[in-house]
């Protein structure tokens, strides 16, 4: 039996797979998406997520598309992993997931660029619906790349843009867009997702359980656990995650009840976490370009 049904889990508290039902909204989160949404409806273009890693973007990113799923005037698609090493094969990438009928045999990147364009304006503007194009790991996007979305932003009537473009990614992506000022400009909203506070780590663990199914008026994590879990991952959402997943194993494993700061040392000391990588301070309230 899994440990999580042994505490009275339905289901597993502390995968990190981006379930948006294990979507924490933190203040960050919850100021992006709802950003994200007023920019898709208002039809702005552009929106740049960033964020180190595990600080929620994919998590994100699937919460956006379970939002999207209800609403029947808006047709979106994503790209988990835009590497690419031409525009063309980019461009072919993005007509595909639209499903797009390109009367061509071999078409060039002008054919896609027009197959693309041909699309924006019936939807946009003779169905009048809203197409949302959102890309997660957009640090991997090369000049290229970029360089082609830059011209789909270009499609536009006198009141909005045709696309609604999210790109999220790590730092590195705003190094690349602060290099290209012709992108630079066509950006609407930017936030960077930080890491959590050490109340907001509290109610994340919180959350988590009580999605799981754990119903008991006992709190499972103690004071000194969450204290020592934040100190430990810097809160970030993906560390915590990992970390509690590991605490919950030994609780079961050495039949303890709770969750204390004793467990949570033995559970960093036994399973040596300290080969994590080293986790970054680069996200000191940045949220701005």
């Amino acid at each position: 039996m899994s440990y999580y049904k042994v505490l009275g889990f339905q289901r597993e508290p502390f995968s990190t797979s981006p379930d948006p039902e294990f979507f924490y909204e933190s203040k960050a989160h919850e100021i992006a998406l709802t950003n994200l949404m007023i920019e898709m409806r208002l039809k702005r273009g552009l929106s740049v997520i960033l964020g180190d890693v595990g600080t929620g973007k994919t998590t994100l990113s699937r919460k956006l598309i379970q939002l999207l799923r209800s609403r029947e005037d808006i047709i979106f698609n994503i790209v988990m992993d835009p590497t690419f090493e031409s525009e063309e094969l980019f461009m072919m990438k993005l007509a595909r997931n639209f499903e797009l009928s390109i009367p061509v045999a071999h078409p060039n990147i002008l054919d896609i660029q027009e197959a693309l364009e041909r699309f924006l304006y019936q939807k946009g503007v003779v169905e009048n619906k809203t197409v949302v194009l959102i890309v997660d790991e957009a640090q991997k996007l090369n000049e290229v790349t970029l360089e082609a979305l830059r011209v789909l932003l270009n499609y536009e009537t006198n009141e909005f843009k045709l696309l609604q473009l999210i790109l999220l990614g790590q730092l590195e992506l705003y190094a690349k867009i602060m290099n290209m000022n012709n992108f630079l400009d066509r950006v609407s909203f930017k936030y960077t997702l930080n890491p959590l506070d050490e109340e907001e780590t509290r109610r994340l663990i919180e959350f988590r359980i009580r999605q799981a199914g754990y119903s008991s008026r006992m709190f499972l994590f103690l004071d000194g656990a969450v204290r020592e879990i934040h100190r430990y991952t810097k809160g970030y959402p993906r560390r915590i995650a990992m970390l509690c997943h590991k605490a919950l194993k030994a609780l079961v494993l050495k039949r303890k009840s709770v969750v204390d700061e004793v467990l949570v040392k033995e559970v960093i000391n036994e399973e040596d976490i300290q080969g994590w990588p080293r986790i970054t301070q680069a996200l000191v309230q940045k949220n701005s370009f």
